[in-house]
């Protein structure tokens, strides 16, 4: 029988009665999830991975989020899968704009790296304590985060004959550009 998620978040209000866990309510919300406080996200995922009847042993993905003009502007979810008990679990942390500052996951689950370093690639986010915090998919010299909702959109006209300036149109009797007639081999 898979691990129920309702009994996942009851184990941990008992385990951890002080931190204000929240359930994601709505129609558009398909997996159990829960929001919780950033200075708790390094206890919680170290229980749930150590706690036998959790046994969440991968971080099946992590990413981030840019929620602007709403505060507190990102968010970092967690994506959990236990394959001994067959389930998974979400996990949102929300992050301020000001200070976009979460603590690593790397200690307890090392594929965290890489998806923590993706985050910070594109939003900003810093994973504080990771051991390699630097871009995984953009140049080093790039500025800025090219996924916030502020970051401003790259252009580049398309150049056709109507708007590139001094460019010689073809003469119609060129037969380079004309179309080629084909034959198949079944005619």
């Amino acid at each position: 029988m898979a691990l129920a998620p309702e009994r996942v978040e009851q184990m941990l209000r008992e385990r951890f009665p002080d931190v204000a866990f929240e359930r994601q309510q709505g129609e558009a919300v398909r997996d159990h999830t829960l929001f919780l406080p950033a200075d708790a996200l390094v206890d919680v995922c170290t229980f749930l991975r150590d706690e036998p009847e959790c046994a969440f042993t991968m971080l099946s993905w992590m990413g981030g989020a840019d929620y602007l003009p709403r505060v507190p502007r990102f968010e970092c979810v967690y994506n959990l899968l236990s394959m001994t008990q067959r389930g998974r679990f979400t996990l949102k942390v929300r992050v301020p704009e000001e200070q976009p500052r979460v603590r690593t996951v790397t200690g307890v689950w090392p594929t965290a790296n890489w998806h923590e370093r993706e985050a910070y690639d594109f939003y900003g986010i810093t994973f504080t304590g990771h051991p390699d915090l630097t871009r995984i998919l953009l140049p080093e010299d790039w500025v800025g985060w090219p996924l916030r909702k502020d970051s401003p959109l790259g252009y580049e006209e398309v150049a056709f004959t109507h708007n590139t300036p001094g460019r010689i149109k073809p003469s119609p009797a060129l037969k380079k550009l004309a179309p080629k007639k084909v034959r198949y081999r079944a005619q």
